[in-house]
């Protein structure tokens, strides 16, 4: 089975600049409704990868995610909302993007086409075989990426990927591929549409599902997230509440005390 390149396929849909708004937003959202599908056929590559990034987190390691442009920027997102969510530190789960953190905002030209600086900027995280990288690159050609993967399987760290294209060259470079194949976009080869819709699926199920297993929800609770907002504060007095079946003024005294949730159930069961 030969590489084709289906992100970049002619759209299923002609004359967009004809259409009127609400055709446009029908369509689009009609093409939304196959991304999940296309990510439930790639369950068993998400399962393997997942599994993997569980054991390397739980035996002390990091995840890295990397990638340029929309790829790279989603990968920022999901680590940058790990320590909120989950309470763990800000370099348990790392994002790395093409041109540096300048490239969130803005894009910098020709970042995604170097073949060294990919290497280079895991090294600045002193990357070791107790890590595990995954690469994010909706064609699946991003040199950037294929060439830190590469390296990274020289050195015996562990290599994953996200891609939404079959037989891609990063998805053979990557030791766990996850192949999320969407079709033609909306607009033709904007693959910040469908593809950046899966990654950002996929992406929620991995840091998800390595959080849980970590230990760090309870039940179905984020019983480590920061409170860091009122909204949040008020979160956490309702999962006291509803946990320990206390009144609110009580469980906003235990969390006023104890600063988290685990720890203000864990001081009210222990008496």
């Amino acid at each position: 089975m030969n590489f084709i390149k289906t992100t970049e396929a002619t759209s299923n849909h002609d004359h967009l600049d004809k259409m009127s708004i609400e055709e446009l937003l029908v369509n689009m959202n009609n093409e939304d409704k196959t991304v999940p599908n296309a990510v439930e056929k790639a369950l068993p590559q998400i399962t393997a990868l997942t599994t993997v990034v569980s054991e390397k987190i739980n035996a002390g390691g990091r995840l890295f995610y990397m990638g340029a442009g929309t790829s790279g920027r989603l990968g920022i997102v999901d680590a940058s909302e790990c320590p909120p969510t989950f309470g763990v530190s800000h370099d348990l789960v790392v994002g790395i993007i093409a041109g540096g953190d300048k490239a969130i905002r803005k894009a910098v030209e020709f970042a995604e086409d170097s073949e060294n600086q990919g290497w280079q900027d895991l090294q600045e995280h002193n990357i070791s075989e107790a890590d595990i990288v995954i690469g994010i690159a909706a064609s699946g050609t991003t040199p950037y990426v294929i060439e830190a993967l590469k390296e990274c399987n020289k050195n015996n760290i562990a290599t994953g990927c996200i891609t939404c294209n079959a037989r891609s060259p990063l998805a053979l470079t990557a030791a766990f591929p996850v192949e999320v194949v969407v079709g033609p976009e909306f607009v033709t080869g904007s693959s910040r549409m469908k593809a950046g819709t899966a990654q950002k699926l996929v992406l929620n199920m991995i840091s998800t599902a390595a959080m849980i297993k970590l230990g760090r929800v309870v039940g179905n609770k984020m019983v480590d997230m920061q409170l860091s907002n009122n909204k949040l504060v008020a979160r956490g007095e309702k999962m006291i509440m509803d946990v320990l079946d206390i009144s609110e003024e009580k469980a906003s005294k235990l969390l006023s005390k104890h600063k988290s949730v685990r720890l203000a159930i864990k001081a009210y069961k222990n008496g």
